[in-house]
């Protein structure tokens, strides 16, 4: 896959192809850029399959230059100190981040990954839906992108009743009926829908508060949901469950 590398800082653009070229033998960097300038004249020179981008950079951001791109038809994988609101609209995306310092086997799984959505040609899709995220305000109901074997759905925040465990999968319930399967385990779920109030009733259960319908006093404490499931409550998590319901 032909890459560009985007960070402002030039020892990270060298340890980053220092990695590339140790790990990933597919991946030909054919240029690097630490502002967003020059990036974007290199990306409009190159059209690469796969940018390594970081989020902040200066006074300006990754999202920045993907915004004054209007083709999309590359890969993204942001590399990125922690940045809380960056990477929090990155997962909501279901787009790869990387951490820095980069670890070399993260690294392998997420250029598999950009490579296989690069096959299946759905980058600029999910590009346009992390930037019109971003645009929203904070008001207005997020929503999260769900990726299947076929499709990406994408489904505001306010419309998930609970979602549940199945090993490394979770099933996502929707208040429209829907059922969705994901392959990625409830605590990554868990992590990116906590701040919307979601809260983790039992080890194996997420549920979003507005869904409940009322607290059953039976097994210790039970949840009843607006379209009748029933929701277990554990021991360790009654407390925390009463205090975001008010009881």
């Amino acid at each position: 896959m032909r890459t560009i590398l985007v960070d402002d800082e030039v020892a990270n653009l060298e340890n980053l192809k220092i990695l590339l070229d140790k790990h990933c033998p597919d991946i030909k960097v054919v240029a690097s850029a630490s502002n967003i300038d020059n990036a974007f004249a290199q990306v409009n020179l190159h059209h690469p399959d796969l940018l390594f981008l970081d989020i902040q950079m200066g006074k300006t951001t990754g999202f920045d230059l993907l915004n004054l791109l209007n083709e999309k038809t590359f890969e993204v994988v942001f590399v990125t100190a922690y940045d809380h609101y960056g990477i929090q609209a990155v997962k909501f995306a279901a787009l790869d981040y990387l951490l820095k310092p980069v670890d070399p086997e993260e690294l392998k799984a997420a250029v598999e990954k950009a490579e296989i959505r690069f096959r299946n040609k759905i980058n600029g899709e999910q590009l346009n839906f992390l930037l019109s995220q971003i645009k929203k305000s904070e008001s207005s109901s997020p929503k999260i992108a769900l990726p299947q074997q076929h499709e990406i759905r994408y489904v505001p925040v306010d419309n998930i009743i609970r979602c549940v465990a199945d090993n490394t999968y979770t099933f996502f319930f929707l208040s429209n009926g829907d059922k969705i399967l994901i392959s990625k385990p409830l605590k990554e779920y868990s992590d990116l829908l906590k701040p919307h109030g979601f809260v983790r009733a039992h080890q194996s259960h997420l549920v979003n508060p507005k869904f409940v319908k009322s607290w059953l006093k039976e097994d210790g404490g039970t949840l009843l949901m607006n379209n009748g499931d029933k929701i277990p409550v554990s021991k360790p998590n009654r407390e925390m469950v009463k205090e975001v319901l008010g009881k």
